[in-house]
């Protein structure tokens, strides 16, 4: 059996999860991809631009959490911290975000990480019958139920949007 292209999708293969990898142009001058390939993206594969969720890395009390939002929104760190049960949160430090998740910027995944963290994700999540995160790689996505992103990440729904 080949190996996966990336724990993010081994974890979803050795699951049994149903899934589908997207792929989309990524400048690599940039961190993240911005609003233009996100609406390209989303229209491409007939999805909302809130389908698509970013993964942002989280200092809080005694390490580190995620939260993954929808692409477009901007994150309410009280809201995020209050859903991960922790008084306080910020954005964690790039360097701590990528050794403790075995993934660089921009292509961080909340599944198959280095090491499994307290994650809230937005409950719009919810709404949708597919949503799209990052496969752990720059540049490609995994499509899959919202329901497997919270069972896989052992993770929490909140609203942690900022209004």
């Amino acid at each position: 059996m080949a190996r996966a292209a990336t724990p993010a999708i081994a974890a979803l293969v050795a699951d049994g999860a149903a899934h589908e990898i997207l792929r989309y142009q990524h400048d690599p001058r940039a961190d993240s991809f911005g609003d233009e390939a996100v609406a390209e993206l989303a229209a491409a594969h007939g999805l909302a631009p809130e389908q698509i969720f970013k993964t942002l890395i989280l200092a809080v009390p005694h390490g580190l959490a995620v939260a993954v939002l929808p692409v477009p929104s901007k994150l309410s760190l009280k809201a995020a911290a209050s859903a991960l049960g922790v008084s306080k949160a910020a954005m964690a430090d790039r360097a701590a975000a990528e050794r403790s998740t075995g993934y660089v910027l921009g292509g961080i995944s909340p599944l198959g990480q280095r090491k499994p963290l307290p994650t809230v994700i937005d409950s719009s999540a919810l709404k949708w019958d597919r949503v799209l995160c990052s496969a752990g790689k720059r540049g490609w996505d995994v499509a899959l139920a919202p329901a497997d992103l919270v069972r896989l990440t052992v993770g929490v729904t909140g609203d942690i949007r900022a209004a």
